[in-house]
Parts: C-alpha cells; structure tokens; sequence
C-alpha cells in the first residue's frame, strides 16, 4: 500500500485589490498572471495537484481556459490562508502548499523546499519560506517581513519592524519571510477555526496566528528570490524577465 502523503498546491486569487484591481487575470506575455504562477507549481517534484481558489467567475473563466483547475469560495475570507483552508476542507489532500498568486516565477524548487520538512517530520504542522536578507533597505522596508528563528530553526516572531534590533556590532544573519507556506490538510482547517489573532492582526502577518497560539512553524531557508506583481511598474519589469526567460528556455 502507498502511504506516501497526497501534495496539492493551491493559489489563492482574488480580484478586489486596493492597489491593482485584476491582477490575477492581467496579462503577462499574453497570458493571465495566474497561468504563470499555475504552471511553475505544477513543475515541483513533490506535488500531485495544483488548484486556483477564487471567489470570482472572471478569474475562474481566464483559469478554465489554459486547463486549470478551480474551486470557488467564499468572498469574506480575511487571508490567503483562510481562503486555501476553505478550497481544501473539499479536496483530497494531507499536505496543502499556499503559492501566492501575485509570484509568477516562483521556483518549483521552492515548493519543494517547502514541502520536504513535513514529509520528514511527522510532528511537524506548518512551513514557510525565508531567505537571508542581503539589501539593507529590506531590513527597515515595512512590506518586508523580517523573520527571527531559534536554533532549530523555528520561527520565534514575525514582524514588520526591524528585528532582531542590532544593538551590538555582532554580525547576525538576519531573514525576511517569503510568502509560500506548507501546511497539513487537519491543522489548516483548525487555523481557520482560530480566527485572526491580536498580534496578527497588529502586524498583518497571518501567520502570526500559529505562533500566537502555541504552535511550531518551521522557517525553511532558500536562496531562491521572489518576484511580486504588486502594482502596474511590477508587472512591466516581470513581462521583461518572462521574455528573456522564455527565450533562453527556462520557461
């Protein structure tokens, strides 16, 4: 018998956006955002299924037509987290992967990196992805969420702010959290249950939640960067990169 944990990928996509309306379906290279970040999912080793989560026919409808699969949720769902636990309470899945939908070239190495502690760790609830900090900008940018771990790796705290505080002159290696999350099918649905926590809420960081509540998240380090599709400028620059991509074969 094959005891080997089911993987799905799932992405979150929503059409609202304060700072980019439509982002999902804009079109990159011909083809909606989504597409891009859809086929590098598929791509990782360790996944079995890849799903898009909306709340919105136009994103479902542009999804459909490049032959991805979609399961529709609510529409008041307050994270991305929330709205993939919603999509998986209805698919077969003990592992589920968040992939943000705004990450066109997000690596399948990536997932996988993601993926393999809570293949390895049976005791293990929850992954994210962190890489080291190298712009200094980074360190005091309030989009960046900086990530402080112990010894073995588990993530003490999350937050906005410069942490740790360099107060001596030591060199420490600082992280900043990457949006894409590894999960098991049972503790995301009781995440959801939990409800936004205070510090979440402060920070905007949900995963704070976990960490609020007593569980263990896992930082997993990559070296591998992400590219966020967050306003129109992003989108141009990351069309240029997929063209060059797509010309040398890497895509």
């Amino acid at each position: 018998m094959d005891n080997k944990p089911k993987v799905v990928a799932v992405i979150p996509a929503r059409y609202r956006s304060t700072r980019f309306e439509g982002k999902p379906i804009a079109k990159l290279c011909d083809k909606p955002l989504i597409y891009w970040v859809y086929i590098q999912a598929k791509k990782a080793k360790n996944i079995d299924d890849v799903f898009v989560a909306t709340d919105d026919e136009r994103i479902k409808k542009e999804v459909e037509k490049f032959g991805g699969k979609v399961v529709m949720t609510s529409d008041n769902n307050p994270t991305g987290s929330d709205r993939v636990a919603e999509a998986t309470k209805q698919l077969d899945a003990d592992i589920v992967v968040d992939v943000q939908g705004d990450e066109p070239l997000v690596k399948p190495e990536m997932i996988e990196q993601a993926v393999e502690p809570l293949l390895d760790d049976g005791n293990l609830q929850l992954t994210t992805l962190m890489t080291k900090i190298d712009n200094p900008g980074d360190f005091i940018d309030s989009t960046v969420v900086k990530a402080v771990v112990d010894k073995f790796d588990n993530v003490l705290f999350l937050s906005r702010s410069p942490i740790p505080y360099p107060k001596s002159r030591q060199n420490f290696v600082i992280f900043k959290q990457i949006g894409l999350y590894a999960y098991r099918k049972d503790f995301l649905q009781e995440f959801k249950k939990m409800g936004r926590t205070p510090l979440e809420s402060v920070e905007d960081v949900e995963l704070l939640r976990a960490i609020e509540s007593g569980y263990k998240v896992r930082g997993v380090e990559t070296t591998y960067k992400m590219y966020s599709v967050d306003t129109l400028s992003d989108l141009i620059e990351v069309e240029k990169i997929i063209k060059m991509k797509l010309k040398t074969g890497e895509l």
